[in-house]
């Protein structure tokens, strides 16, 4: 059995622990709420920019455009969005099984943006392409602008033949889900608009009148612009989104490392005091035996 000064010290290692683990729940309660105010002004952006996309896609035929195109290339570029800290319950490790489970090491480069993303990914055989690791500390649309640059360049080339992005979306504190989307080619099935949405119905008055989109310039021209902002709007929309889920992550941790600690501070009170009382039995037994000795 373990002293009473062992027990003792073990206690207080672990409540200073858990002190630890409060303010840590604590911080990441306060990033969480800031990363989701941003994630939800985001959105009506985005859904500007996906409904315009929709209703071309939708109301012209026969665009020809490179983003629309499959390229010969085999090579895929993955944007992997993990976090630059541990300590987020499985967050990190469960993009890594995503993109290891869909993704072969010798036709994939990494455009990693976390750390912990790219530790692991090194270890199962992956060319990291990119590292944007700072960028997930303060992510900003400049940085998914130049992100989406860089990669639209590589695509236009034929470098790359497909490009994705992984990245972990929040749905609450307690789910936080990885997500694998695809970004280029774009195909019109990926672009169909929702059942009883404005652009459905829209779409469908046209058809019905049999009119034809008219584009001032092309559709392809319009394309040329729209689709970068796109791509860059999701990249950003991702950053933002694995930026609350790395936090909600996080909170959970810490939340069920305080909760273990509690656990672990009353276990160890009750073995100290079982201890504590041993010596006080131990001690009275020898003085009562050292007076019946001496009488």
């Amino acid at each position: 059995m373990a002293s009473m000064r062992d027990i003792k010290r073990r206690r207080e290692s672990v409540q200073s622990t858990q002190q630890i683990t409060k303010a840590m729940k604590l911080v990441a309660t306060v990033k969480l709420q800031k990363a989701r105010g941003k994630a939800e002004s985001n959105k009506p952006y985005f859904n500007m920019l996906y409904e315009t996309i929709s209703s071309i896609l939708a109301m012209t035929k026969n665009v020809d455009h490179r983003f629309l195109q499959e390229n010969e290339n085999s090579k895929k570029a993955v944007i992997v969005i993990t976090s630059n800290r541990g300590l987020a319950g499985g967050y990190n490790s469960n993009i890594v099984k995503l993109v290891t489970g869909g993704f072969k090491p010798e036709d994939t480069y990494i455009y990693a943006v976390g750390r912990k993303g790219i530790e692991g990914l090194s270890r199962k055989g992956f060319s990291i392409h990119r590292d944007y690791s700072e960028v997930i500390n303060g992510p900003l649309f400049s940085d998914a602008t130049e992100i989406s640059k860089e990669l639209l360049t590589q695509y236009s080339k034929g470098e790359i033949g497909e490009i994705y992005i992984a990245y972990t979306n929040f749905k609450n504190t307690v789910v936080q889900e990885p997500v694998l989307a695809k970004l280029l080619p774009i195909s019109a099935e990926d672009f169909e608009a929702e059942e009883g949405s404005e652009v459905a119905k829209a779409v469908e008055e046209a058809r019905e009148k049999k009119l034809i989109m008219n584009f001032e310039p092309t559709p392809e021209e319009v394309l040329d612009q729209i689709v970068p902002k796109y791509m860059a709007n999701i990249i950003f929309g991702a950053f933002l989104e694995a930026v609350a889920s790395e936090n909600g992550a996080r909170m959970q941790a810490m939340d069920s490392a305080t909760s273990n600690a509690d656990d672990m501070i009353s276990s160890l009170s009750l073995k100290y005091n079982r201890a504590r009382q041993s010596a006080i039995t131990q001690e009275l037994t020898e003085i009562i035996a050292g007076a019946d000795a001496i009488s």
